[in-house]
């Protein structure tokens, strides 16, 4: 796992930039938080945005879904019935939905889902510090090292 962490590089740069690399990667994570964290509140489904990038250890699967479409009702005598209530037909569970209208819910699955994408934020910190790093020592803002 650290050949896609890039742990080995990651804690090169920690020693050689230090406080840099992690306001760099506390950056990074922050936007991504925050970027995960609108996308949920605009009812983005990440349940199937996770499934696309083969990321769905997160959610179980064991929960069955009911499908307007596949749902029917009969009656006794063994017709369909083709009139249902809105009372009967149930829709399509987003768990992401209800995990998001819960109290700080929203916020619950944006870190979950910047956990999930630890992979994605390493090598982007890693690209990112050393020009920032920098750029900081030109302005005097840190000691180059």
């Amino acid at each position: 796992m650290s050949f896609f962490t890039g742990g080995g590089r990651f804690r090169e740069l920690l020693k050689k930039y230090g406080k840099v690399a992690i306001g760099v990667h506390f950056s990074v994570s922050g936007a991504s938080i925050t970027g995960l964290y609108v996308a949920i509140k605009n009812n983005v489904d990440v349940e199937s945005l996770l499934d696309k990038l083969h990321m769905d250890r997160f959610f179980s699967k064991d929960q069955p879904q009911i499908n307007p479409s596949e749902a029917t009702s009969s009656v006794d005598d063994g017709f369909m019935n083709e009139e249902r209530s809105a009372s009967e037909i149930q829709p399509t569970r987003n768990r992401t939905a209800e995990l998001a209208a819960s109290t700080g819910g929203a916020l619950a699955l944006a870190v979950l889902c910047n956990k999930a994408l630890l992979p994605i934020r390493i090598p982007i910190t890693i690209a990112l510090t050393p020009p920032i790093a920098r750029l900081l020592a030109r302005r005097g803002i840190v000691r180059s090292g």
